[in-house]
């Protein structure tokens, strides 16, 4: 119960606070229309590179370019709902530098709440509907059989990838109370790891691939699953067929650890005295 609680208050404190900057953004509508279009476009250019690749070839890793658009939106989108919602803990280790950490650990909401919601950006709602826009394009274009467990997997995709990404901030962030200058190490596992994922996994070497199945399981958020869903062999040999519905689980045991090395990290804190 008192866990309940508390995971209550926090989603209490991050809703009261998020709300206050998206008021904030939203004071100038016609700034944040411009923000969000430029948003849109300059991370298309990631697509773009993409559709060029494949105006010289025909398949890339064996895979068509609707197919690998499919994997696109899907990391783009999952991605950009974790950016949105947790991206400003990537700014802990400023707060642990300069020592405005301590007032929020003064405050009567749970820590993790306030580094989340600081400074909500909502402009980086942007990601997200370019990843949509990419992920419609693949999902009418694609040559898939569908059945009704296949179509729920698509939006079950995008919450357990945007969960599992949340994840990852989160252990950045609480890498960051022992490295103080950690930053570009967790973009290298957060926005790194939304770049491997555009990609099929036949173009990369079987131990990387491996890696991001069993130690670091951003697989999950779209290799695994949406080979199931196109039809294709899975990234590994020797991987059972339910690995495709094993996102959720996936998606809950990084949860359940980022929470673990947050609360690690936490506990590690030394104020600077300033």
């Amino acid at each position: 119960m008192a866990e309940r609680g508390a995971v209550a208050e926090g989603l209490r404190a991050y809703r009261l606070i998020a709300g206050m900057w998206m008021r904030s953004t939203l004071t100038y509508r016609a700034s944040f229309a411009m923000a969000v279009c430029g948003g849109v476009l300059v991370t298309g250019l990631d697509f773009v590179s993409i559709l060029l690749m494949f105006s010289r070839v025909d398949v890339l890793g064996g895979w068509s370019l609707a197919e690998v658009a499919f994997l696109y939106g899907l990391s783009a989108t999952s991605f950009g709902i974790a950016d949105l919602a947790i991206g400003s803990a990537g700014r802990l280790g400023t707060r642990v530098r300069d020592g405005t950490l301590d007032t929020l650990l003064v405050r009567p909401a749970p820590v993790l709440a306030q580094v989340a919601a600081d400074r909500f950006a909502l402009r980086r709602v942007a990601r997200i509907t370019q990843g949509v826009l990419v992920l419609g394009w693949a999902l009418a274009a694609s040559d898939i059989a569908w059945t009704p467990v296949k179509v729920l997997m698509v939006p079950g995709m995008l919450v357990c990838g945007g969960m599992i990404f949340s994840a990852v901030f989160v252990v950045g962030a609480a890498f960051q109370f022992v490295a103080q200058d950690a930053s570009e190490v967790q973009n290298a596992f957060t926005y790194g790891g939304q770049t491997l994922l555009q990609y099929p996994p036949t173009v990369f070497g079987k131990e990387l691939v491996r890696g991001v199945t069993f130690m670091l399981p951003l697989a999950f958020v779209n290799w695994v699953p949406a080979a199931y869903v196109l039809g294709r062999p899975y990234p590994l040999d020797g991987v059972p067929e339910w690995a495709a519905f094993a996102p959720p689980l996936v998606a809950v045991v990084c949860c359940a650890a980022a929470g673990l090395a947050w609360r690690t990290g936490l506990r590690s804190y030394r104020s600077t005295g300033s």
